[in-house]
């Protein structure tokens, strides 16, 4: 899980993570955690939509500002979503004005949805909408509104409470598993860091903030890397025969997996793509890909590793 959203903190390219798993295992925190270690991003001053400085524009005011984490409610309305006339000025002014909305608010940060699998289908049709264009198009009560809105979609879920819509689920470039560790030692460290952080956050934020300051230095170097890194045409094959072995649909695994396999090697500090960077980011970029075979009661993750040995060798 925390792999996977580097990855898509290196490369947003990639599409975003899906995390499924058990209830009360650290999804949500792991997610709004990703905040602190993003480095800040210059944003011109007074944006709504936190715009980066365009090159060659003198006089501009720019300004550091934090890399937005922005949670979308499973309540919210699409008003609050995609933004609406701002009544207070209408009112008081007569003045049509637009009050951006959660989707300005996430551009070039990013979006996360608790419970993605419980949102509504109106929402999912704009957030379709959105992540495929970009931008946001608002056009009501008088409006015509255009801005950009481009952000790394997060979701998470517990597989229990229902599935994910086909067309969502397609739009996430990684989906990860996240269980209930069933060892003793994991399940007491986890306990005592919760309850020191419950008694005493300044000092357990304190504690890990070295930690955290080489993750978020890690994280920077890899976005400055990734431009480096090559990707070899024998990578490419391997990752073509890897998507054909196992029958997805259109050439999206191809990218995405290529995608994350190269932003793992900038993570890493690698010249190239090699191997073992497929390897690692295969089940996470292919696993719900993958077509439903009423004859093969293993689970994706299986599927993915089995093609894997199959393809690499054990």
């Amino acid at each position: 899980m925390k792999r996977a959203l580097l990855l898509a903190a290196i490369d947003p390219s990639i599409g975003g993570v899906l995390i499924f798993g058990d209830r009360g295992t650290g999804k949500s925190t792991a997610v709004r955690a990703l905040a602190a270690l993003l480095p800040p991003m210059r944003a011109v001053v007074g944006d709504p939509y936190q715009a980066a400085p365009r090159a060659g524009v003198r006089g501009q005011k720019t300004h550091l500002v934090p890399v937005p984490v922005v949670d979308l409610p499973l309540g919210a309305t699409e008003d609050r979503v995609v933004g609406a006339l701002d009544l207070e000025k209408a009112l008081a002014s007569g003045e049509k004005a637009f009050q951006p909305g959660l989707l300005a608010r996430a551009n070039r940060g990013f979006l996360y949805i608790d419970e993605a699998n419980l949102l509504e289908d109106h929402l999912v049709d704009v957030l379709l909408d959105v992540a495929a264009s970009g931008e946001n198009v608002v056009e009501r009560e008088g409006l015509s509104i255009r801005h950009p809105a481009r952000f790394v979609l997060v979701g998470s879920g517990n597989p229990e409470e229902g599935e994910l819509r086909p067309q969502l689920l397609d739009r996430f470039g990684l989906s990860v598993e996240v269980a209930t560790p069933v060892d003793l030692p994991t399940r007491i460290a986890v306990v005592k860091r919760r309850d020191a952080y419950d008694r005493d956050p300044r000092g357990f934020c304190a504690q890990w903030q070295t930690a955290d300051q080489a993750i978020g230095r890690r994280l920077t170097a890899g976005r400055k890397r990734l431009a480096q890194i090559e990707t070899s045409d024998a990578a490419l094959t391997r990752v073509a025969e890897l998507c054909l072995h196992l029958g997805t649909d259109g050439l999206r695994g191809e990218l995405t997996l290529m995608r994350a396999a190269r932003a793992l090697a900038a993570l890493e500090g690698a010249q190239e793509v090699l191997d073992v960077h497929i390897r690692t980011v295969a089940p996470m970029a292919l696993r719900h890909r993958l077509r439903r075979n009423p004859l093969d009661e293993a689970g994706s993750t299986v599927r993915v590793e089995r093609a894997l040995a199959e393809v690499f060798g054990p």
